[in-house]
């Protein structure tokens, strides 16, 4: 009998090897980008028809109904055209970027507590299910945790991208990516007609103690062929009168990412009459104990005629750079009873 145990044991061990080993194949897991609509209800009727009962002909063709299920891929921008989604990762900023056959992402989002965060919770799944089965670059725009949190979990789900950010050295943020770099004024590169630009910060700014972590954020121009976006991180005035002095022609954007989720410390007048965006959006957490953004900071934008979404309101934000520039809100375009309750 101790030797049947012993025998059985081994097996067990031998089979886990096995299964790891098999684990690790690239198709091992399957994963499934979020279905178009019409697929469901025809792959619901092949599922039936291949469950008709014995006698009824041709059950297998009920196959062919779950093929565009499988199959059909959601669109993507066309050449020169940009995608943004901003995710509704609560107090913290989460963007993606797509281009036609690219995609960047702008910030993870916040950890919460041991291994549960953004990342693996809101990021993952929504790059999952908008079909993102590469993401070529990371962009961490500071250490922060409601920024860089959830990096970990991304990296693990796409080990491929390649990682700008302004974290030190010793920062927990920059441990796990040796691959990457820092983010330096005059960074720029082209993705199918869509150009992006790092602004922000300049290399003397790491060698100055003085400088905030906040102030180092990496800034990112975003430019398609007929709209701009700018991606601002956490700056604050320092930061803000520095893009002022040093690239006052590049700033200009049709759309603006509050600075530091509408911090009263951030959005200076003057640097918001130069961006002169038609529509500004607020990463913020429903009832942040910030109180972002600030009320002084939402008059601002106010009397400028500017745009205000929030994503403690709005939930995520679609913004489409096409020949036409549209928003939409994921709590219009998907409401339930629940909210605003």
């Amino acid at each position: 009998f101790d030797l049947f145990l012993k025998m059985a044991g081994h097996i067990m061990q031998w089979g886990l090897v096995v299964l790891a080993h098999l684990a690790e194949l690239p198709l091992a897991v399957w994963e499934q980008h979020a279905p178009i609509a019409w697929t469901v209800p025809a792959a619901v009727l092949g599922i039936g028809w291949l469950l008709a009962p014995a006698g009824v002909p041709a059950r297998w063709l009920g196959l062919i109904s779950l093929l565009p299920l499988l199959l059909l891929q959601p669109a993507r921008p066309h050449a020169g055209e940009a995608w943004l989604d901003v995710l509704d990762v609560g107090q913290g900023q989460a963007v993606l970027i797509r281009t036609h056959a690219h995609a960047l992402l702008y910030d993870t989002g916040p950890a919460y507590h041991g291994e549960a965060g953004a990342g693996a919770r809101i990021v993952v799944p929504n790059l999952r299910a908008f079909g993102v089965r590469r993401l070529d670059g990371l962009i961490l725009s500071h250490d922060d945790n409601d920024h860089t949190g959830g990096a970990a979990a991304v990296l693990d789900a796409y080990p491929q991208s390649w990682v700008l950010s302004s974290a030190p050295p010793h920062s927990q943020a920059s441990i796990p990516w040796p691959r990457g770099g820092r983010c330096v004024q005059g960074q720029r590169w082209m993705w199918d007609g869509v150009g992006f630009e790092i602004l922000h910060p300049e290399r003397a700014d790491y060698n100055r103690s003085a400088v905030r972590d906040n102030d180092l954020s990496c800034v990112l121009r975003v430019r398609s062929t007929h709209y701009t976006v700018l991606l601002s991180g956490d700056i604050e005035r320092a930061s803000e009168m520095a893009l002022l002095r040093r690239v006052p022609a590049q700033l200009r954007a049709d759309v603006l990412l509050a600075p530091h989720h509408g911090s009263a410390t951030s959005s200076t007048l003057e640097f918001l009459q130069q961006v002169q965006p038609r529509i500004a959006i607020f990463t913020v957490g429903y009832r942040n104990r910030f109180g972002h953004p600030a009320a002084a900071v939402r008059e601002r934008y106010a009397r400028l005629g500017i745009v205000q979404r929030r994503s403690d309101i709005d939930g995520a934000l679609a913004l489409r750079l096409g020949s036409e520039l549209s928003l939409s809100a994921w709590r219009e375009t998907h409401p339930r009873y629940w909210q605003g309750r």
